[in-house]
């Protein structure tokens, strides 16, 4: 049994994820500060932030409904890494390693969701 968000795994990376993305806009154009930054930065905290919340949540739906919310985060993320790689932001190899992590992650919040349905 799961007695804190903490312990998911796909909190965990979710959280490890969020780092990494902050780590990388550190190259960005200072231009971008309030743009794509501000955008990416949003999407990648909403994430694990999501997760959280839905774990405290009293209801199954509302826990569904916020992992479903960190999924959307999620896809959005995953094109802000594409326009960074376009525009030269961020080099490819870096963001075919995000882009992995996010795969797991979504392939994570999936299953999590799925399990949670068939409660």
């Amino acid at each position: 049994m799961i007695n804190s968000y903490r312990e998911l795994n796909v909190w965990k990376n979710a959280m490890e994820l969020t780092e990494k993305v902050y780590m990388c806009m550190g190259k960005f154009p200072a231009e971008e500060r309030f743009g794509l930054v501000s955008q990416m930065k949003r999407a990648v905290v909403s994430i694990p932030s999501n997760i959280a919340e839905g774990h405290g949540r009293s209801s199954t739906g509302a826990y569904i409904q916020h992992l479903t919310i960190s999924k959307g985060s999620l896809c959005e993320l995953e094109t802000q890494l594409e326009i960074s790689r376009r525009l030269g932001y961020i080099p490819d190899s870096d963001v075919n390693a995000l882009l992995e992590k996010c795969t797991v992650i979504k392939k994570q919040l999936a299953a999590l969701i799925k399990s949670l349905k068939t409660r």
